[in-house]
């Protein structure tokens, strides 16, 4: 237990942020604070603080060894944006608890209340983790590729073809088959189910507390899906084309390096080498332009259809305002027909709605300050986006003033 102040705390990390820097980045390097270079970093800055560290649980003692315990080391992680890569085993765990929570909602989705509502918050924190470490990894493999090409380490070519073969085998392309928006097997079409279910449970559930928690899980699913469309996006269009160009314009210069260090002077295994630039006189044209000409011009003349078809998950913007709507019908009191006036409505704010964004209206019925008169009669509406004819009674609602 912390015995000090909040702002104490947050006082002492300012003051001390530089001591706090090296010794993050010492840690970020070898996993673990080597007692001899904590103690020299402690030497400049005041011996008192080595106390302080340990009060508040900035730092922990494994054996000789220190280290900085998770919360701050996330905190230093974040602040400096140095994301180490995650192997992609470890982003797996997110997976795995993502679908055992969404099992475990469906399954006990009649049962106690309090403990669906944990579990819907829980599922809601899991993605957000899940986005978070996708971003991180994806940013930080992108400025080590990045690093590779420009050479910041001057390492040799051969060297940078491992470490380029390394990135791709056991970070990218794991990373990729993860997130793949193309692969049903994936967390994207994993995470697309949830939301579908989400969206129904907002809609029909009998609680009004967990409609809320499904409305707030669907609204971060549908900002999950965009994010993770962007990162594979990123993946397969900049950090695996980056690195297969790593690959290849290094052998290629490769390849010239030794070609130029030898100089085609000398003789490699008794076979002498060609002259880098050798003179030669040829037609500018060649020989048979003519019958390549003609072949290039035939392939155009039959023509094949071509068909896309991309599969495009859309997603019903419209969201049910609940006090709007609620505002708006204690103003238009006494209602003589309630069901059309929702359909009014709804029509006035949403041309394209379907049946389930007309009962997300009509749910307002049973507000307890309402009072509903049954007039006898019947009549037809239909809702023509989905192509459905409903036959429901004349109400007219007034304040209930009791």
């Amino acid at each position: 237990m912390i015995k000090a102040e909040p702002k104490t705390i947050l006082y002492f990390l300012y003051q001390h942020f530089d001591l706090l820097k090296e010794l993050f980045v010492a840690q970020s390097k070898n996993n673990s604070i080597d007692y001899e270079f904590l103690n020299n970093e402690i030497e400049k800055y005041g011996k008192e603080i080595k106390s302080q560290l340990f009060e508040y649980h900035i730092l922990k003692n494994i054996n000789d060894e220190y280290q900085i315990t998770d919360v701050y080391y996330n905190l230093f992680e974040f602040i400096l944006q140095q994301f180490k890569p995650l192997l992609p085993e470890e982003i797996k765990k997110y997976v795995q608890s993502i679908s055992q929570l969404f099992f475990n909602i469906k399954e006990d989705i009649n049962k106690d209340k309090n403990i669906l509502i944990d579990r819907i918050d829980s599922l809601t924190n899991e993605i957000d983790k899940f986005l978070s470490q996708v971003k991180n990894n994806t940013a930080s493999l992108l400025v080590k590729s990045k690093e590779l090409k420009a050479n910041i380490d001057n390492i040799d070519y051969e060297e940078k073809i491992h470490k380029a073969s390394f990135w791709i085998e056991y970070y990218i392309t794991p990373l990729n088959n993860i997130i793949d928006v193309q692969n049903s097997e994936s967390i994207y079409n994993t995470l697309f189910k949830i939301s579908e279910y989400a969206n129904e449970k907002r809609m029909n559930y009998n609680d009004e507390n967990i409609r809320l928690k499904f409305e707030r899980l669907y609204n971060r699913l549908k900002h999950t899906l965009v994010e993770i469309r962007l990162q594979s996006e990123i993946l397969v269009n900049e950090l695996i084309p980056l690195i297969e160009r790593i690959k290849t314009e290094n052998s290629i210069l490769k390849g010239m390096h030794i070609y130029l260090s030898k100089g085609y002077w000398h003789h490699i295994k008794d076979k002498p080498q060609c002259r880098l630039l050798k003179k030669q006189r040829d037609n500018i044209i060649s020989k048979d332009f003519v019958l390549t000409t003609k072949e290039y011009f035939e392939q155009f003349q039959q023509e094949e259809d071509v068909f896309i078809n991309e599969d495009k998950h859309e997603f019903n913007d419209w969201i049910f305002d609940k006090i709007k709507y609620k505002e708006r019908i204690l103003e238009s009191m006494p209602i003589e027909d309630f069901f059309e006036w929702s359909m009014n409505e709804i029509k006035s704010d949403f041309k394209d709605f379907k049946t389930d964004n007309y009962f997300s209206i009509v749910s307002l019925l049973f507000e307890k300050d309402l009072n509903i008169e049954y007039q006898n009669k019947y009549k037809k509406i239909i809702i023509e986006n989905d192509n459905t004819e409903l036959k429901i009674p004349v109400l007219k609602i007034t304040k209930n003033e009791n």
